[in-house]
């Protein structure tokens, strides 16, 4: 039994060293992939509404960055591993976020898998010590509440998304 326990404090490190390189991966191009493959899959896919859920999705994506934005300058969080004051709340995790909840609409049986990715780039961000829990439940919720409006706005909400029934997609900026 010593002996087992011996072996287990010297693996710790390694452990330790394999689970900071996964959060690293997810946490960087993890996140840049997930996020381009929600807006892109769609668009790519095809099918009905294809074009329109991609700039849905990069709506929504776009709209939840910029409120996050805002939000880290107006409350100046300092982060827990540099003091920086923009912790609050997890731009990753409103990101991550804000495109699940579309994908997740345009197809619910996949929306397991969505909302694990978010939630996967949301803990990668609290085991590296970019952020606390509170940081990326903010996010979470925020990048959620963003989701959600995009898809009860009949138009978009950065973006004008006009589909008319044909198969081309107009959009537009809106101030």
């Amino acid at each position: 039994m010593r002996g087992l326990v011996i072996g287990c404090i010297c693996c710790l490190p390694l452990t330790v060293c394999a689970e900071d390189r996964t959060s690293e991966s997810i946490s960087g191009p993890g996140t840049k992939a997930f996020v381009a493959l929600a807006v892109v899959l769609p668009a790519i896919q095809g099918g009905e509404n294809g074009r329109e859920f991609s700039l849905r999705t990069l709506d929504s994506l776009l709209t939840a960055t910029l409120l996050s934005e805002g939000l880290k300058r107006l409350t100046r969080v300092p982060r827990p591993d540099t003091g920086t004051p923009d912790s609050f709340p997890s731009g990753h995790a409103t990101a991550a976020f804000a495109v699940a909840t579309i994908a997740a609409e345009r197809d619910p049986r996949a929306a397991p898998f969505w909302y694990a990715g978010a939630f996967a780039i949301a803990q990668s961000r609290v085991k590296l010590n970019r952020h606390r829990e509170t940081d990326v439940l903010a996010g979470a919720l925020l990048g959620l509440a963003v989701g959600r409006i995009e898809l009860a706005s009949p138009s978009g909400l950065l973006f004008r998304v006009n589909n008319d029934g044909s198969k081309s997609v107009g959009f537009g900026l809106r101030f």
